[in-house]
């Protein structure tokens, strides 16, 4: 008989991952908007906006473990939304579970390796950065 069935867990990783995305509990909103560049020549300046994707987060976790986000969070006034128009709205969510303590699949790395390293390192998400490298420097050997 091990001891570790009668231990319990630490519940705090638990309870922030219940935290993700909690509209009720958020006190800062990002609105994931991804710019789509339309084929003519004339509308090429120009960038097109999709539908947005709102996602609400704290700033208290973003603090210790996004610097980039928390940064833009600073510049917000109140829950007015902070748009995003560099990175996939599905990249973004899946950024910040993983900054809520959430996982991210080995079929999302693989698809999607190079889309983490790029807002992993601009929003300073240094863990899933270094993950990311890893399944793009595996995918490339």
């Amino acid at each position: 008989m091990e001891l570790d069935e009668f231990i319990p867990k630490n519940p705090t990783s638990s309870l922030i991952l219940k935290l993700f995305d909690d509209e009720n509990s958020a006190d800062v909103v990002f609105e994931i908007c991804e710019q789509q560049k339309s084929e003519s020549e004339r509308d090429r300046k120009r960038a097109k906006i999709s539908t947005a994707n709102v996602y609400h987060a704290h700033r208290l976790i973003l603090q210790h473990y996004s610097p980039e986000l928390s940064a833009l969070c600073a510049t917000s006034d109140g829950m007015t939304p902070i748009t995003i128009t560099d990175i996939k709205p599905e990249v973004f969510r899946r950024l910040l579970y993983y900054v809520y303590g959430g996982g991210i699949s080995n079929e999302e790395f693989v698809d999607n390796e190079k889309d983490f390293i790029s807002a992993a390192d601009k929003y300073g998400v240094t863990n899933l950065k270094l993950e990311a490298e890893v399944w793009y420097v595996n995918k490339t050997e």
